[in-house]
């Protein structure tokens, strides 16, 4: 932001706030901030003080250790949360959040008798909220006045234990450890159950960061409510010395720009700001990575701290990037100095996906990709092999893959690949998944779209047409949850196979299409899907929804189309919104986020597979496009067909067969030139 300052000669103000830092000085300079606008504050500064207690188990399983930590765990609750002080207990993982609750019920029934010591209200109060939730664990330990939260609850259950626990209802709340950072709860007692976690990608067990462990322990704190807040923290004994030193003292904050600095290059190389490899290392002297390099020099491995040690290593680590960048086709090399950007770069910085996705697909992809294999390179991309695999998840992701259509060769199950491929087919055939595996098929959904048109893009670049009609179904398919081989009818609510398949069997007409539906008479389409009126409505607003496209085309000049030179083709769209002022959002309740609706343009020549023009076209009501292509060198009349494809629904894509009358060049009669 500073380099764009600069540049712009326009001054830019940056807040930045943080956790306690021990170099906060050199990031206060680094964003520009003068000394009287920087304010570092010891960790030990907080609205309310706080009592830290560790406890070292010196076990060296884990799950035994976790088993040993629950009646430690269950003593601090008795000892340090007395007259029904509320108490916050972080786990590893959402099993242990379930076993951790049980467990602390059990040891509070055998001290207390009947009476739960935890429950801080009558049962019959409780009852309205225990007779809305679904899990049977979680409404059992709710009555005994403990509760817990993980990902995998319901969005309704989550929200009825914090507000259960929030209002006093129950003492004792026991979260899994991703949810630190998302939790509005504070509590009189945080109880760190384990400080590691299986982390997939290592196949070991992992600390926490000390980040994570602070926000935790940040949670003990009621201001106005409690004079001091307490945290015990129970972890693995050879690491509590460790804990003794780290949460008392600041950390210093380093630059990992070095690991992610190829896309970052490959982006201000595409916009210009960085024309040869000397722009390269000037950009770099703006950054943190800068900055810190002297401060820290093993860290970075660096040699020396001298000014001759920085600019080697400066001009090492851009020349190491620019060759990466060179052998993956993003960045052109001229003179062995200046840079300019290639069709890759541009489509890897447009769509912000990684330079190792953009080669990986570039190599990949051919003229006879079909959809297996656009699933498979799909599942390959850089972007999820940040996907965790958790224990006991290997099992899972097997049975998945065996009820999938496309099988996959030789899978690895502990490769985060292989599992983002099981959950994109587990998506297209509707297999219900619940939990963690449904959070990760969430996050690999919400990147599939971005890199499904960066698919596209590549594709059309190569002048393949077959392959990049399949890649705009299957940004179909990710949006609807559907295959392209199933009935388009449903998308509709409510709709199931076996509806489907008996709208397809309707005696007197097949209905196989939604405007089939749509022009049925009330009586016949009510006799046919015996639904109620609510679901009815529900059908009805779907279909109005539904894009009802006209589409008219003109080849422009066709009686004077001349070989090798330019056609242009017009097309006119106009789109049949029945009174609506507003296009608004897909209907697509199965994919994650709110989308907007777009579309594609294709002329192609089916019989020799070639992509002629493509464009992108987001249409409200009315549009004319305008796409430009190439005539044969063959004369005579020549078939080409019209696309118009839909990147949101399943069953509107048109096309249309047009010829065009290709012609010999006239006589110049000046120079003789054809």
């Amino acid at each position: 932001m500073r380099y764009i300052s600069s540049q712009i000669e326009n001054r830019i103000r940056i807040i930045a706030l943080s956790t306690s830092l021990a170099n906060a000085k050199d990031l206060g300079e680094w964003i520009g901030a003068t000394a009287h606008g920087l304010f570092n504050f010891p960790p030990g500064v907080r609205p309310v003080p706080i009592e830290i207690h560790i406890q070292g188990i010196d076990i060296a399983n884990f799950e035994a250790r976790m088993q040993a930590m629950t009646k430690p765990t269950y003593t601090s609750i008795v000892q340090h949360a007395k007259e029904g002080k509320p108490a916050l207990v972080f786990v590893p993982t959402r099993k242990h959040a379930r076993l951790t609750a049980l467990d602390l019920v059990t040891y509070s029934n055998a001290d207390g008798g009947e009476r739960s010591q935890f429950l801080q209200c009558t049962k019959e109060d409780l009852a309205p909220f225990i007779a809305k939730v679904k899990e049977s664990t979680l409404s059992h330990v709710l009555t005994h006045g403990v509760g817990y939260l993980h990902e995998g609850l319901s969005l309704m259950e989550k929200e009825l234990v914090t507000q259960l626990f929030s209002a006093g209802a129950i003492q004792v709340c026991v979260a899994s450890s991703s949810m630190c950072w998302g939790l509005s709860l504070s509590a009189h007692l945080v109880v760190v159950m384990g400080t590691q976690y299986y982390d997939g990608r290592e196949n070991a067990h992992t600390d926490y960061p000390i980040t994570d462990l602070w926000q935790m322990m940040g949670r003990a704190s009621r201001p106005l409510l409690d004079n001091a807040g307490k945290c015990v923290i129970l972890c693995h004994a050879p690491r509590k010395e460790y804990y003794k030193k780290f949460l008392y003292e600041p950390f210093p904050v380093e630059s990992h720009l070095d690991h992610f600095l190829h896309d970052h290059v490959n982006a201000e190389v595409v916009v210009g700001t960085v024309e040869s490899k000397q722009d390269a290392v000037d950009y770099l002297t703006w950054t943190f990575l800068y900055r810190r390099l002297t401060q820290n020099p093993n860290y970075y491995n660096l040699q020396g701290v001298s000014h001759r040690h920085l600019s080697d290593h400066l001009s090492e680590l851009v020349e190491s990037t620019l060759t990466d960048l060179e052998s993956s086709k993003c960045v052109a090399i001229e003179d062995e100095m200046y840079l300019s950007p290639l069709n890759l770069g541009m489509i890897a910085s447009y769509y912000y996906i990684s330079y190792t996705t953009i080669e990986l697909f570039s190599s990949s992809l051919t003229a006879k990709t079909k959809l297996k294999g656009l699933l498979e390179i799909l599942a390959s991309a850089s972007e999820y092999s940040q996907l965790p695999i958790r224990p006991g998840e290997e099992e899972t992701i097997r049975k998945l893959i065996n009820h999938q259509r496309f099988s996959i060769d030789k899978p690895k199950y502990t490769d985060p690949h292989v599992k983002a491929n099981a959950l994109l087919q587990a998506y297209f055939s509707r297999h219900v998944i619940a939990g963690n595996l449904a959070l990760d098929q969430r996050e690999v959904l919400l990147s599939s779209s971005r890199l499904l048109q960066s698919m596209v893009d590549v594709i059309s670049s190569n002048g393949w047409l077959n392959p990049a009609l399949a890649a705009m179904e299957l940004t179909q398919m990710v949006t609807q949850g559907l295959w392209e081989r199933d009935s388009v009818l449903l998308q509709l609510p409510h709709f199931t196979k076996e509806l489907a398949k008996k709208c397809q069997e309707n005696p007197g007409k097949s209905i196989e299409t939604v405007f089939d539906l749509v022009e049925m008479e009330d009586d016949e389409r009510r006799e046919l899907l015996q639904m109620t009126d609510a679901q009815l409505l529900d059908i009805a607003r779907f279909c109005n929804r539904f894009p009802n496209i006209d589409l008219a085309y003109d080849v422009l000049e066709s009686d004077d189309v001349i070989a090798g030179e330019n056609v242009t083709l017009q097309v006119t769209l106009e789109r049949d919104l029945e009174g609506r002022q507003e296009l608004g959002s897909v209907d697509a309740p199965r994919y994650p986020k709110p989308k907007e609706e777009g579309w594609w343009l294709v002329v192609g020549d089916p019989s020799s597979n070639q992509l002629l023009a493509i464009k992108r076209v987001s249409l409200q009501r009315k549009s004319k496009v305008k796409l430009d292509f190439t005539a044969p060198s063959e004369l005579g009349e020549k078939k080409y067909t019209l696309y118009f494809m839909c990147d949101s629904y399943l069953g509107c894509d048109q096309e249309y067969e047009f010829t065009i009358n290709v012609k010999e060049a006239m006589e110049d009669g000046e120079d003789g030139r054809e």
